[in-house]
């Protein structure tokens, strides 16, 4: 079974925490790299457009999408 990695985020002044598996922490800092902005920043954004959608859960259909093109 695959080992979460959390770590803690702050977002909208609030801190918070994700859990998530490695290879998807390893694409997210890939796309805040290449968006030139922190990973706090990168999910800050991923926030904002989530809708209904869980925050851990959003970030790792951003990271499959990035990873896709």
């Amino acid at each position: 079974m695959p080992r979460l990695r959390k770590r803690s985020i702050l977002l909208s002044g609030h801190a918070t925490s994700m859990a998530l598996e490695s290879e998807f922490w390893a694409v997210l800092d890939e796309m805040a790299l290449a968006r030139g902005v922190s990973l706090a920043g990168l999910i800050a954004q991923i926030d904002e457009g989530r809708g209904e959608r869980p925050l851990a859960s959003a970030c790792r259909v951003a990271a499959l999408l990035h990873a896709r093109r």
